[in-house]
């Protein structure tokens, strides 16, 4: 027997549907983006690289506030949004930048394609992971933003062995229980966060325009939001602990 509509889907509009069945589309040209970015990594044109990832941000950014407008789940049931969504961020989160960072030849050569699969293998089961979210919106882990990790590589050009230890203790950090805020749906300090965000987005223009020669100033400012978008939460908790 054939699963019935509900009741929205079966009274939406065509232009409704339409419009509704255009977000998923919009969603899947990320995968589309992450192409374009790979060939660009292929290449060794790392900027152009982080300009496409950059594009697949924007994407992901604006098409679930599209989704819940339009009521996309309700008005296209046939299509998950959530799986879609998982599949195109796990390409651009994950999986082009965890080549990137190990074509980049800024790692130990040994350990270069190991930390690369280490990314894609524990980036595959994060994103798999139920508890990935708190019940307050905060990601649980490091949250795979590979492609975060891989702009601020190829930012601080760190000694191979700086690199790879860096990178070695993000993926373990993948699976220790602390949490990171997501800058937009974290209410505690969304007047503070969200504004450090549109700075850091400024500033990652920025860089990506000078070919990352940028100052120390805007490194330093890049580093520190970086950090607070980490470990605030974690700071957090530990001073109310200590008060308690």
């Amino acid at each position: 027997m054939d699963q019935l509509k509900p009741d929205s889907a079966v009274s939406a509009t065509p232009t409704h549907r339409a419009a509704a069945l255009s977000v998923h589309v919009f969603t899947a040209l990320g995968a589309g983006v992450a192409l374009l970015a790979m060939l660009e990594a292929v290449r060794e044109h790392w900027t152009a690289m982080f300009w496409w990832l950059g594009v697949a941000l924007i994407i992901d950014g604006i098409d679930g506030p599209l989704a819940r407008w339009l009521d996309v789940v309700h008005v296209q049931p046939d299509w998950s949004g959530d799986v879609l969504d998982l599949v195109v961020d796990f390409t651009t989160y994950v999986f082009v930048p965890a080549y990137a960072i190990t074509a980049s030849g800024m790692l130990l050569p040994l350990a270069a394609p190991v930390i690369g699969v280490g990314i894609a293998v524990t980036g595959a089961l994060y994103f798999a992971d139920r508890r990935m979210k708190s019940d307050d919106n905060h990601f649980r882990g490091f949250p795979g933003l590979w492609n975060i990790a891989a702009f601020y590589l190829f930012l601080l050009h760190p000694t191979p062995l700086l690199g790879t230890l860096g990178l070695a203790i993000l993926i373990a950090l993948t699976f220790v229980p602390f949490h990171v805020i997501h800058p937009v749906r974290v209410e505690r300090l969304r007047w503070l966060t969200l504004p450090l965000v549109a700075l850091w987005g400024v500033l990652v223009i920025d860089a990506l325009g000078k070919n990352f020669a940028v100052g120390p100033i805007v490194t330093a400012l890049l580093c520190a939001i970086g950090l607070y978008i980490v470990a605030s939460d974690s700071a957090i908790r530990l001073l109310r602990s200590l008060k308690a």
